[in-house]
């Protein structure tokens, strides 16, 4: 009962992280990885009791990783073409 309430604790502080540091595109993006992180922790909570539930812990880290790696590249073109991770200049790398 507390470890639910503390990992749900824990993404909306995560949410609230994303909402009030939308300067720099890396405070955000370890915010949607703690997000990521903690629901994978929840969902490998009742797969112990069923076993028809056991992949989705998988999948949604696979679904992590490839979050991670388009958030990393996104923040590396980034800093790339204007020197610095702000989010206020995400909009310059339209086609």
């Amino acid at each position: 009962m507390h470890l639910h309430f503390t990992l749900t604790t824990t993404i909306f502080m995560s949410l609230i992280g994303i909402s009030t540091n939308q300067l720099h595109l890396m405070s955000t993006l370890l915010s949607i990885e703690a997000m990521t992180l903690i629901l994978f922790l929840l969902m490998t909570l009742p797969p112990l009791s069923c076993t028809n539930m056991t992949m989705i812990p998988v999948i949604l880290m696979a679904l992590g990783a490839c979050e991670a790696s388009a958030g990393l590249t996104l923040m590396t073109i980034t800093k790339q073409k204007n020197a610095t991770d702000h989010m206020t200049n995400l909009n310059l790398l339209k086609c």
